[in-house]
């Protein structure tokens, strides 16, 4: 492929995207030497009708599905504006890799499940807040003092602080995914 009008960003990161009546672009934050300590670069990606947006799999998204975070790859005209940051007509946008969203949820273990890898969690004594987590393969379970645990030491009647994913299902209760689970006072 000639690349005399095309240039390419390689693990760049979406800072920003807009959508408004002048236009649509995605802010990329990126480095040509990752390891060289150099201030990363930034560039707007102007999306017209013809930019092509793909997610990990190589199937078409909206740009709507672009989000602050993700890790992108993209291919962009070596026709850029002199601006601050500089301005180029983008031909295709692939989502690499997506940041994990996660939130946080303090409550006291109601319930076990060993089989299932899965607890339950009551916040301020009211059921109606009750959470079913379930471990993730590399979930970290630490005690009060922050050292590793087994799954196993879980208990009904322990306060934990749970890091989950920013999801649940509409089950009751709901369920989520628990990434780490520590122990607290």
């Amino acid at each position: 492929m000639d690349n005399t009008f095309l240039t390419q960003i390689t693990n760049g990161t979406v800072e920003d995207v807009e959508t408004g009546r002048d236009g649509s672009f995605v802010l990329v934050s990126y480095s040509d030497c990752p390891n060289c300590g150099r201030e990363r670069d930034t560039i707007r990606l102007n999306v017209g009708n013809n930019t092509v947006i793909m997610d990990e799999n190589r199937g078409s998204i909206p740009l709507r599905d672009l989000r602050r975070g993700m890790t992108v790859n993209a291919a962009f005209s070596n026709a850029t504006t002199r601006s601050i940051p500089p301005q180029a007509a983008a031909y295709v946008i692939q989502v690499v890799n997506r940041p994990r969203s996660e939130e946080v949820t303090v409550g006291r273990i109601v319930n076990v499940d060993r089989r299932g890898r899965s607890f339950m969690t009551v916040s301020d004594a009211n059921p109606a807040s009750t959470i079913r987590f379930n471990l993730a393969d590399d979930a970290q379970i630490l005690n009060a003092m922050g050292r590793p645990m087994n799954f196993s030491n879980l208990v009904p009647g322990l306060r934990v602080r749970v890091r989950h994913a920013n999801f649940m299902t509409m089950s009751i209760p709901p369920q989520t995914t628990a990434f780490e689970v520590r122990v607290i006072r």
